[in-house]
C-alpha cells in the first residue's frame, strides 16, 4: 500500500479544509454532505455519541452557531492508498480558555467524493509546557 500519495494529500487537505469552513460558519448543509450518509457512520463528540447519520444530522441542525470559531494546529493528514486517509488536528477556543481540543477524522473516497465515515472529538486541559 502506498502511502500519502500528494493528490490523495490534497484532495483530502481540501475536504477538511471545507469541513473546518462548514464548522465554523455552522454550514449544517456542507457538514452533512460531507458525514457519510449511513446508518455505521459514528462520530463521537465532547458531550455525545452519535451513531448514524440521521443522529449526526440531528444533532447538527440543533447545536447552537455561537461559539464555533477554533484556531486549528498541528493537523497531519495520512492517506492509505487512494481511497482512505486519516486528518488529525488539535484545535483551540477562546470560549474555552485552557482547553486544547482533539479531533480526528477517517475518510472514504466514495463514487460522489471523500466523506467521512468516523469521527472523534475529544477535549483535555491543555498541558503544560514540558509535560
Amino acid at each position: 500500500m502506498e502511502l500519502d500519495l500528494p493528490d490523495v494529500l490534497a484532495e483530502v487537505g481540501e475536504a477538511f479544509a471545507r469541513y473546518e469552513a462548514a464548522l465554523i460558519t455552522n454550514d449544517v448543509a456542507t457538514l452533512g454532505e460531507l458525514f457519510r450518509n449511513h446508518p455505521r457512520t459514528i462520530r463521537y463528540g465532547i458531550g455525545e455519541n452519535l451513531y448514524g447519520y440521521d443522529e449526526i444530522q440531528g444533532f447538527r441542525a440543533a447545536r447552537s452557531p455561537v461559539g464555533l470559531m477554533r484556531k486549528t494546529s498541528r493537523t497531519v493528514i495520512t492517506a492509505y492508498g487512494r481511497d482512505m486517509a486519516v486528518a488529525s488536528t488539535l484545535f483551540t477556543r477562546d470560549s474555552a480558555p485552557g482547553k486544547v481540543g482533539r479531533q480526528m477524522q477517517t475518510w472514504v473516497r466514495f463514487p460522489e467524493g471523500w466523506r467521512i465515515v468516523a469521527a472523534h472529538v475529544s477535549a483535555i486541559d491543555e498541558p503544560r509546557p514540558g509535560s
